[in-house]
Protein backbone atom coordinates (compact mmCIF):
# COMPACT_ATOMS: atom_id res chain seq x y z
CA UNK A 1 0.00 0.00 0.00
CA UNK A 2 1.31 3.56 -0.79
CA UNK A 3 2.38 5.94 1.67
CA UNK A 4 1.20 9.30 2.44
CA UNK A 5 3.45 11.18 4.78
CA UNK A 6 1.97 14.59 6.79
CA UNK A 7 3.71 17.16 9.00
CA UNK A 8 1.66 20.45 10.19
CA UNK A 9 5.07 22.61 9.34
CA UNK A 10 2.60 25.36 7.74
CA UNK A 11 2.35 26.33 12.00
CA UNK A 12 5.67 27.08 11.56
CA UNK A 13 7.40 30.36 10.12
CA UNK A 14 8.64 29.40 6.25
CA UNK A 15 12.14 29.97 7.04
CA UNK A 16 12.13 27.20 10.10
CA UNK A 17 9.78 25.01 8.06
CA UNK A 18 11.42 24.79 5.25
CA UNK A 19 14.76 23.49 7.20
CA UNK A 20 13.02 20.90 8.55
CA UNK A 21 13.84 17.30 8.05
CA UNK A 22 10.06 15.84 8.47
CA UNK A 23 8.95 18.85 5.88
CA UNK A 24 6.40 17.41 3.45
CA UNK A 25 6.78 19.59 0.11
CA UNK A 26 3.63 20.65 -0.60
CA UNK A 27 1.82 23.56 -2.26
CA UNK A 28 -0.30 25.61 -0.08
CA UNK A 29 -3.42 27.46 -0.76
CA UNK A 30 -5.27 29.31 1.67
CA UNK A 31 -9.24 29.15 2.39
CA UNK A 32 -10.55 31.79 4.82
CA UNK A 33 -14.34 31.30 5.93
CA UNK A 34 -16.59 33.25 7.99
CA UNK A 35 -15.74 32.52 11.28
CA UNK A 36 -12.87 34.61 13.52
CA UNK A 37 -9.42 34.34 12.02
CA UNK A 38 -7.32 32.13 14.00
CA UNK A 39 -3.99 33.77 15.68
CA UNK A 40 -1.76 32.06 13.41
CA UNK A 41 -3.69 32.98 10.59
CA UNK A 42 -0.76 35.54 8.91
CA UNK A 43 1.65 32.90 9.27
CA UNK A 44 -0.68 30.50 6.92
CA UNK A 45 -0.82 33.69 4.37
CA UNK A 46 2.54 33.70 4.36
CA UNK A 47 3.00 29.46 3.15
CA UNK A 48 0.19 30.00 0.91
CA UNK A 49 0.76 30.41 -3.10
CA UNK A 50 -3.27 31.06 -3.39
CA UNK A 51 -5.25 32.95 -1.32
CA UNK A 52 -9.08 32.64 -1.62
CA UNK A 53 -12.44 34.19 0.52
CA UNK A 54 -15.19 32.43 1.13
CA UNK A 55 -17.49 35.19 1.01
CA UNK A 56 -17.76 36.78 4.19
CA UNK A 57 -14.57 35.23 4.93
CA UNK A 58 -13.42 38.73 3.14
CA UNK A 59 -14.80 40.35 5.84
CA UNK A 60 -12.60 38.70 8.27
CA UNK A 61 -9.22 39.49 6.34
CA UNK A 62 -10.66 43.02 6.55
CA UNK A 63 -11.60 43.66 9.95
CA UNK A 64 -9.31 41.08 11.80
CA UNK A 65 -5.79 41.49 10.06
CA UNK A 66 -4.92 44.65 11.03
CA UNK A 67 -5.92 43.67 14.95
CA UNK A 68 -2.84 41.22 14.35
CA UNK A 69 -1.01 44.37 13.50
CA UNK A 70 -1.41 46.91 15.69
CA UNK A 71 1.57 49.34 15.15
CA UNK A 72 0.73 49.09 11.67
CA UNK A 73 -1.32 51.25 9.11
CA UNK A 74 -4.75 49.08 8.92
CA UNK A 75 -5.08 50.43 5.59
CA UNK A 76 -1.41 49.00 4.63
CA UNK A 77 -2.31 46.09 6.80
CA UNK A 78 -5.45 45.06 3.73
CA UNK A 79 -3.66 45.76 0.85
CA UNK A 80 -0.90 43.61 2.32
CA UNK A 81 -3.49 40.83 2.95
CA UNK A 82 -5.13 41.21 -0.31
CA UNK A 83 -6.81 37.74 -1.57
CA UNK A 84 -6.54 36.70 -4.88
CA UNK A 85 -10.39 35.63 -5.20
CA UNK A 86 -13.70 36.34 -3.51
CA UNK A 87 -16.03 33.33 -4.51
CA UNK A 88 -19.58 32.10 -2.74
CA UNK A 89 -22.78 33.67 -3.08
CA UNK A 90 -22.18 36.65 -2.35
CA UNK A 91 -24.86 37.22 0.75
CA UNK A 92 -22.68 37.72 3.65
CA UNK A 93 -19.85 40.19 1.86
CA UNK A 94 -20.32 43.88 2.58
CA UNK A 95 -20.43 45.99 0.17
CA UNK A 96 -17.62 48.14 1.29
CA UNK A 97 -15.31 44.97 1.98
CA UNK A 98 -16.23 43.80 -1.85
CA UNK A 99 -15.42 47.73 -3.50
CA UNK A 100 -12.17 47.67 -1.83
CA UNK A 101 -10.54 44.41 -2.78
CA UNK A 102 -12.21 44.51 -6.18
CA UNK A 103 -9.93 48.39 -6.84
CA UNK A 104 -7.31 46.31 -5.50
CA UNK A 105 -7.62 43.76 -8.35
CA UNK A 106 -8.93 40.70 -6.55
CA UNK A 107 -10.94 38.27 -8.76
CA UNK A 108 -14.26 38.40 -7.82
CA UNK A 109 -16.52 35.14 -8.43
CA UNK A 110 -20.39 35.47 -7.91
CA UNK A 111 -21.82 31.95 -7.03
CA UNK A 112 -25.24 33.02 -6.00
CA UNK A 113 -26.92 30.57 -8.86
CA UNK A 114 -25.23 27.53 -7.21
CA UNK A 115 -27.31 26.52 -3.83
CA UNK A 116 -26.17 22.67 -3.93
CA UNK A 117 -22.83 23.33 -2.38
CA UNK A 118 -21.06 24.86 0.36
CA UNK A 119 -19.07 28.41 0.55
CA UNK A 120 -15.98 25.77 1.10
CA UNK A 121 -16.65 23.09 -1.82
CA UNK A 122 -17.10 25.98 -4.03
CA UNK A 123 -13.20 27.63 -3.00
CA UNK A 124 -12.04 23.78 -3.41
CA UNK A 125 -12.72 23.19 -6.12
CA UNK A 126 -11.74 26.91 -7.99
CA UNK A 127 -8.64 25.67 -6.31
CA UNK A 128 -8.33 22.54 -8.13
CA UNK A 129 -8.93 23.76 -11.62
CA UNK A 130 -5.70 26.44 -11.09
CA UNK A 131 -3.62 23.32 -10.56
CA UNK A 132 -2.42 21.57 -13.42
CA UNK A 133 -3.63 17.84 -13.02
CA UNK A 134 0.48 16.64 -12.44
CA UNK A 135 0.55 19.13 -9.93
CA UNK A 136 -2.67 18.44 -7.80
CA UNK A 137 -0.67 15.15 -5.50
CA UNK A 138 1.38 18.24 -4.03
CA UNK A 139 -1.44 20.12 -3.03
CA UNK A 140 -2.46 21.23 -0.12
CA UNK A 141 -5.80 23.50 1.12
CA UNK A 142 -5.87 24.67 4.18
CA UNK A 143 -9.35 26.10 5.44
CA UNK A 144 -9.55 28.52 8.17
CA UNK A 145 -13.22 29.09 10.07
CA UNK A 146 -14.29 25.65 9.00
CA UNK A 147 -14.73 24.75 12.54
CA UNK A 148 -16.58 26.31 15.45
CA UNK A 149 -20.19 28.33 14.84
CA UNK A 150 -22.73 26.27 13.89
CA UNK A 151 -22.55 22.68 13.89
CA UNK A 152 -24.36 22.12 10.38
CA UNK A 153 -21.25 24.50 8.93
CA UNK A 154 -18.92 22.04 10.46
CA UNK A 155 -20.67 19.18 9.32
CA UNK A 156 -20.95 20.74 5.86
CA UNK A 157 -17.12 21.13 5.79
CA UNK A 158 -16.42 17.83 7.27
CA UNK A 159 -18.12 16.44 4.35
CA UNK A 160 -15.90 18.35 1.40
CA UNK A 161 -13.32 16.41 2.64
CA UNK A 162 -15.31 13.03 2.04
CA UNK A 163 -16.18 15.07 -1.71
CA UNK A 164 -12.44 15.88 -2.70
CA UNK A 165 -11.23 12.80 -0.78
CA UNK A 166 -8.50 12.58 -3.51
CA UNK A 167 -7.50 16.39 -2.81
CA UNK A 168 -5.23 17.14 0.94
CA UNK A 169 -7.73 19.66 2.67
CA UNK A 170 -6.60 20.22 6.26
CA UNK A 171 -9.98 22.41 8.46
CA UNK A 172 -7.94 24.40 11.31
CA UNK A 173 -9.40 26.74 13.91
CA UNK A 174 -7.37 28.22 16.87
CA UNK A 175 -7.59 24.71 19.10
CA UNK A 176 -7.29 21.80 16.29
CA UNK A 177 -7.03 21.11 13.15
CA UNK A 178 -8.95 18.05 11.03
CA UNK A 179 -8.25 16.53 7.98
CA UNK A 180 -8.90 12.60 5.85
CA UNK A 181 -6.63 9.69 6.07
CA UNK A 182 -8.43 8.14 2.98
CA UNK A 183 -7.84 4.08 3.62
CA UNK A 184 -6.46 3.56 0.52
CA UNK A 185 -3.00 4.99 2.03
CA UNK A 186 -1.02 4.12 5.01
CA UNK A 187 -0.12 7.09 6.63
CA UNK A 188 2.73 8.50 8.52
CA UNK A 189 1.91 11.79 10.29
CA UNK A 190 5.46 14.03 11.49
CA UNK A 191 4.06 15.49 15.10
CA UNK A 192 5.99 19.34 15.42
CA UNK A 193 5.44 19.25 19.23
CA UNK A 194 6.17 22.72 19.40
CA UNK A 195 2.91 23.30 17.85
CA UNK A 196 0.72 20.68 17.90
CA UNK A 197 -0.18 18.07 20.16
CA UNK A 198 -0.58 16.07 22.88
CA UNK A 199 -4.82 15.41 22.10
CA UNK A 200 -5.27 13.56 19.15
CA UNK A 201 -8.14 11.39 17.86
CA UNK A 202 -9.23 8.86 15.01
CA UNK A 203 -12.48 8.56 13.90
CA UNK A 204 -14.27 6.46 11.13
CA UNK A 205 -15.78 8.82 8.68
CA UNK A 206 -18.69 7.34 6.00
CA UNK A 207 -18.69 3.52 7.36
CA UNK A 208 -17.46 1.88 10.42
CA UNK A 209 -13.57 0.94 10.61
CA UNK A 210 -13.34 -3.05 10.58
CA UNK A 211 -9.86 -2.42 11.11
CA UNK A 212 -7.48 -0.02 12.48
CA UNK A 213 -3.89 -0.11 13.28
CA UNK A 214 -1.67 3.11 14.85
CA UNK A 215 1.74 2.94 16.21
CA UNK A 216 3.04 5.96 18.35
CA UNK A 217 -0.14 6.74 20.81
CA UNK A 218 -0.26 5.93 24.09
CA UNK A 219 -3.71 3.94 23.61
CA UNK A 220 -2.62 2.22 20.14
CA UNK A 221 -5.08 0.67 17.73
CA UNK A 222 -4.12 -2.55 16.77
CA UNK A 223 -6.25 -4.12 14.16
CA UNK A 224 -9.51 -2.58 16.00
CA UNK A 225 -13.11 -2.17 14.79
CA UNK A 226 -14.25 1.70 15.26
CA UNK A 227 -17.23 2.67 14.75
CA UNK A 228 -20.34 5.41 16.00
CA UNK A 229 -22.15 3.40 18.75
CA UNK A 230 -19.23 1.84 19.45
CA UNK A 231 -15.13 2.41 19.90
CA UNK A 232 -13.88 5.89 18.29
CA UNK A 233 -10.49 7.09 19.14
CA UNK A 234 -11.19 10.06 20.72
CA UNK A 235 -8.89 11.84 23.16
CA UNK A 236 -5.90 9.94 22.77
CA UNK A 237 -2.37 11.07 23.29
CA UNK A 238 0.49 11.17 21.02
CA UNK A 239 3.75 9.86 22.60
CA UNK A 240 6.71 10.84 20.46
CA UNK A 241 7.45 12.42 17.10
CA UNK A 242 5.56 9.83 14.62
CA UNK A 243 2.36 8.52 14.15
CA UNK A 244 1.86 5.84 11.78
CA UNK A 245 -2.30 4.98 10.82
CA UNK A 246 -3.19 2.03 8.87
CA UNK A 247 -7.38 1.40 8.22
CA UNK A 248 -9.95 -0.07 6.24
CA UNK A 249 -12.02 2.44 6.43
CA UNK A 250 -11.33 6.69 5.75
CA UNK A 251 -10.27 8.09 8.96
CA UNK A 252 -10.53 11.95 10.22
CA UNK A 253 -7.16 12.51 12.41
CA UNK A 254 -7.34 15.66 14.43
CA UNK A 255 -4.99 17.06 17.06
CA UNK A 256 -4.79 19.81 19.19
CA UNK A 257 -3.24 23.16 18.65
CA UNK A 258 -0.91 24.52 21.30
CA UNK A 259 -1.57 27.96 22.61
CA UNK A 260 1.25 29.83 20.81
Amino acid sequence: MELMCHCSTFLLPPETSSSSSSSVSLTYALVILNQNLPKFAPLLWDHAHTRVCADGGANRVYDEMPLFFPHQNPSHVRTRYKPDAIKGDMDSIRTEVLDFYANLGTKIIDESQDQDTTDLHKCVAYIRDLIPNTDKSELCILAVGALGGRFDHEIGNINVLCRFSNTRIILLSDDCLIQLLPKNYSHKIFIQSSVEGPHCGLVPIGMPSGSSTTTGLQWDLKDTEMRFGGLVSTSNIVKGDIVTVQSDSDLLWTISIKKL
